[in-house]
């Protein structure tokens, strides 16, 4: 069993919480989830829908995951010193670090990804990328995995990165069990995204 602990901000993209976290949540044997922000209570997503963040930042309990979605919130969150710092302090108390689309844009610039393999959202590349300059941003790529840290690719990308690491800690079998379950056609190549020629970047 896992701790999995998802990062809420306000105009966070909710399809990267939640889609992620449908697929996380068909196994529980496998996967605890908790929501976290810096205050306790409802996060209003960018679509406008709330999420409850069950604990803040001061009281979050200790994780082996933590996932950091996207979405337009990103870009005042960037300038938030104390969640960085608190991105910063948690990264080297768990096991693995995962963000979908701007989410890297967090991870960047709290320092998390300096000198690692990372990937983002394609529509928004440029304003992701100027925020680590000492990232080996990866263009192509769906998702990235660089050890303790999986970056993928713009909103849906997080679907296929969830899958790949419900296969990296409970088998191939059991993401394949998840896949079908929620009727879902899982891109498997992590080195293949359309929207990285859509965008212009290849």
């Amino acid at each position: 069993m896992k701790n999995l602990g998802i990062l809420l901000f306000p105009n966070f993209e909710l399809l990267d919480v939640c889609g992620p976290a449908e697929m996380f949540g068909v196994v529980p044997e496998h996967f605890k989830l908790v929501t976290v922000a810096q205050q306790r209570g409802l996060v209003a997503s960018t679509q406008g829908i709330e999420v409850m963040a069950q604990y803040s930042t001061e009281d979050c309990p200790a994780l082996d995951i933590l996932m950091v979605p996207g979405g337009m919130g990103t870009r005042t969150e960037v300038d938030n010193r104390t969640l960085l710092s608190w991105l910063a302090e948690r990264s080297a108390q768990v096991q693995l670090i995962l963000s979908v689309c701007t989410g890297a844009l967090l991870l960047a610039k709290a320092g998390l990804l300096d000198n690692r393999n990372a990937t983002s959202n394609k529509r928004a590349w440029e304003l992701t990328a100027i925020h680590g300059p000492d990232v080996r941003w990866v263009t192509e790529a769906r998702w990235v995995d660089d050890g303790n840290l999986v970056t993928s690719s713009g909103v849906s990308a997080g679907i296929d990165m969830a899958l790949h690491v419900i296969e990296r800690y409970a088998g191939e079998a059991v993401a394949e069990k998840v896949a079908n379950r929620t009727e879902y056609k899982w891109n498997r190549d992590p080195n293949w995204d359309p929207f990285a020629m859509i965008n212009g970047l290849t």
